[in-house]
């Protein structure tokens, strides 16, 4: 008997905004997605809730301490990579509190961390990043990407 069920790769983003910019990182030396600009994210690892693996990689990445009550679900993105491949199940967090200064703790993954007006952000933005930022801004909560859409 084979085992059909789904597996996926689950991850958290955060969104953070000042004055109607958004922080993006710019990935570097990864293998995915290089020169492009997404935002602080990552996996969230076995044992780990979303806001749990948020809240730890925004410290490894951008240096800053989020408390849980401080973190806002904005949008759920069931995501595939590419067909027949890697699917993903993406929590997108708002949080307005923080504590630290923002810094870029991973050099040799990110060469560029700067704000942005989310009404232009830069063209090479990561095509679903930029996607569920508008559906943020829509007020839409959950969407799906990668089956058929460009």
């Amino acid at each position: 008997m084979t085992d059909d069920r789904n597996k996926n790769i689950i991850a958290s983003y955060l969104v953070l905004m000042k004055d109607r910019k958004v922080l993006l990182s710019r990935r570097a030396n990864t293998g995915y997605e290089d020169v492009k600009y997404g935002l602080p994210s990552g996996h969230v690892e076995s044992g780990e809730s979303f806001s749990v693996g948020m809240i730890r990689e925004v410290k490894e990445e951008i240096n800053i301490e989020i408390s849980i009550d401080d973190l806002k679900v904005a949008h759920i993105l069931h995501r595939q990579c590419t067909p027949h491949e890697d699917e993903r199940v993406e929590t997108f967090f708002l949080a307005d509190t923080y504590s630290g200064e923002i810094v870029n703790m991973e050099p040799e993954k990110c060469d560029d961390l700067a704000w942005f007006a989310t009404d232009s952000l830069p063209e090479n933005t990561i095509h679903y990043v930029r996607t569920v930022l508008q559906k943020i801004s829509d007020g839409e909560f959950y969407s799906e990407y990668g089956w058929g859409e460009k």
